[in-house]
């Protein structure tokens, strides 16, 4: 079974997934999909106010957060899984998504929230559903020191769709059993 997605002049099928016994959901990858994520950040960057840098999660914001940076000329950060060798006074925030089975903790290097301290920081994440991850990078943004000017998606996924508080391209429906 698959939902039908229309997004930035592209159409893609994407697979029902469970993540629950009441709750199926479309998932949405951008990896590998070097069309959709092109038109996706230009698109994006259409919509959303001026910004000095953006901000994602490790991994799925990833290729969105390269070609918004790509296409902008400005630099992304990610918001990591673990603490990686060359990460110096990390800051962290702890997060648990609709997509991830157990609670997860995102980390910053010092020297990427020093990179951020003063700046409007665009958020940019694939596809927003409960908010929980959105928090996060919140989370991590203000401890930086940053402002946040936009909360930016692809895709708002159930109810998120009705937030006034982000900017994004698609609804996507959610499918409770």
């Amino acid at each position: 079974m698959t939902y039908t997605l229309k997004v930035a002049g592209l159409t893609r099928e994407l697979p029902i997934c469970a993540v629950s016994d009441s709750l199926d959901i479309a998932a949405f990858i951008m990896f590998s999909d070097v069309e959709l994520t092109v038109a996706c950040a230009e698109e994006l960057l259409k919509k959303v106010p001026d910004f000095d840098v953006i901000v994602t999660a490790e991994s799925k914001g990833i290729p969105l957060g390269y070609e918004l940076a790509r296409q902008s000329g400005k630099n992304y950060y990610v918001a990591r899984k673990s603490v990686k060798l060359y990460m110096t006074d990390p800051i962290s925030v702890n997060v648990k998504s609709i997509t991830t089975a157990a609670e997860q903790t995102l980390y910053l290097s010092g020297a990427d929230a020093d990179m951020i301290k003063g700046k409007r920081v665009l958020i940019a994440d694939d596809v927003i559903s409960t908010g929980e991850s959105l928090n996060a990078l919140e989370t991590l943004v203000n401890k930086a020191g940053g402002e946040i000017v936009c909360r930016a998606a692809v895709l708002a996924e159930g109810g998120a769709a009705d937030r006034t508080d982000i900017v994004f391209l698609e609804k996507l429906p959610v499918f409770p059993k």
